[in-house]
């Protein structure tokens, strides 16, 4: 790799670090994001954080306040059931169109995913798994082989990310894209409809439970 391959914009990288820690639970629902102490805390200036706060108020993340300061966004049961009205068509013509177009590479790269969150779930490594579980899915989207179902993943993909992030068996997640990955492997388009129906259903059960929790506490 050379040192122009490698370079990343230091807007990139703090957006990147700020995504990550969203995402995985480091900076919790409704903490201020003040540009001054994130840019004291990473080490930057004020800009590539300005930038960084914007690009993640568009990808949903973050709430914008006035002035020098944003919220990790808090998403409501509204925001939730939103979310969940759009993924499963999506979820369903995505997976439907991995079944019938995989080639042997986007398997392999599926079956790589699948692996990396199998063996995280196991040591209970929420991070690393509810990570390979999102690639996973980015995985299949590449699958089917659809340019504008891309575009529109892309779109979502925070956000969707944060779904997936709310279901606390990981060994269960972990489980039920091994099923997947055997339909869409035997090009069996039935039953990867019907496993997706499963897996959209027990991911609304665990992100209404999760939020059931959060309320009681």
């Amino acid at each position: 790799m050379t040192g122009s391959e490698a370079f990343e914009p230091e807007s990139e990288r703090v957006t990147r670090q700020l995504r990550d820690d969203i995402l995985d639970g480091v900076r919790q629902p409704g903490s201020k994001l003040v540009e001054r102490e994130l840019a004291a805390e990473l080490g930057v200036s004020r800009l590539p954080i300005r930038d960084a706060l914007k690009v993640l108020v568009t990808e949903g993340l973050v709430t914008p306040r006035p002035r020098t300061w944003a919220v990790v966004r808090e998403f409501t049961s509204t925001d939730i059931a939103d979310l969940n009205e759009i993924r499963t068509p999506l979820e369903l013509l995505t997976f439907r169109l991995a079944a019938q177009r995989r080639t042997r590479p986007g398997l392999e790269k599926l079956r790589s995913d699948l692996d990396a969150e199998l063996e995280a779930a196991r040591t209970g490594d929420a991070v690393r798994a509810r990570r390979a579980a999102a690639d996973f899915h980015q995985a299949v989207t590449s699958l089917a082989g659809n340019a504008m179902l891309s575009e529109l993943e892309r779109t979502l993909r925070s956000r969707m990310r944060w779904l997936l992030a709310q279901h606390d068996d990981l060994m269960a997640v972990a489980n039920e894209h091994e099923a997947l990955y055997a339909a869409i492997a035997e090009r069996d388009v039935h039953r990867v409809e019907e496993l997706v129906v499963k897996h959209l259903a027990s991911s609304r059960s665990a992100a209404a439970a999760r939020r059931r929790r959060s309320q009681g506490s």
